[in-house]
């Protein structure tokens, strides 16, 4: 991605001050980098970055008032959206496929060596995905879940399917927004999609079908 002044302008947004703080520091020690700005919320973020202008966004994927995957998802609805690069604690598969449908380019753990968070910036910046092959194997693997011939839930989308799944393991919607960073209002309008495909009225009726579905897949499909 080549630039007027040859930096790749870099937004960062992370709740914590010292883990905000240390990734300026070392991106400042980097003549190819400008870090164009910072925030600590989604809300901040939101409303500072289209004037930032950034090359790449930096999104710490949980925040105190929602998650990085929302302002991931917000910013590439938008226009000339920069790259996001997803920085987390966590090793979370459900993580990595929300950061994957929200449009994000890449997702790196915190603990990640500095020289490397450097690198994978250039890399995004670059046009690059930045996803290892075991990772991009689970999304993909999982996308194809309902492709089969038999298909349990057919017409459902990938979100529904989530949201199905997870209604299955008695989560309520909340802890269902959590789990798949979606705002709760999304969450009620999934499993509200989710009852009307399935024909049924009550909450308790989809859950009882998801555990026969697990069931069934687990004793190999047969039955």
């Amino acid at each position: 991605m080549s630039k007027e002044n040859g930096a790749t302008r870099v937004f960062l947004l992370d709740d914590h001050d010292v883990v905000r703080q240390g990734i300026m520091a070392l991106l400042q020690d980097e003549e190819d980098i400008e870090v164009v700005g910072e925030a600590a919320t989604a809300s901040e973020a939101l409303g500072r970055i289209p004037a930032a202008r950034p090359d790449v966004a930096v999104l710490d994927v949980r925040l105190p008032d929602g998650n990085g995957v929302e302002v991931c998802r917000e910013l590439q609805s938008r226009p000339d959206a920069p790259v996001c690069l997803m920085l987390t604690s966590y090793s979370d598969d459900e993580a990595l496929y929300a950061s994957v449908m929200a449009g994000a380019a890449g997702y790196v753990l915190k603990q990640i060596h500095g020289s490397d968070l450097v690198g994978a910036i250039r890399t995004v910046a670059s046009g690059e995905s930045l996803l290892d092959p075991h990772s991009t194997a689970r999304i993909l693997r999982r996308l194809r879940e309902g492709s089969e011939t038999e298909d349990p839930l057919p017409g459902f989308s990938d979100k529904e399917r989530l949201v199905f799944e997870l209604i299955g393991e008695g989560l309520t919607n909340r802890q269902i927004g959590e789990r798949i960073f979606l705002a709760e209002k999304t969450v009620k309008n999934h499993v509200s999609s989710v009852l009307s495909k399935l024909g049924m009225r009550r909450r308790s009726q989809a859950a009882a079908h998801a555990a026969r579905l697990r069931a069934r897949s687990e004793r190999g499909g047969s039955g």
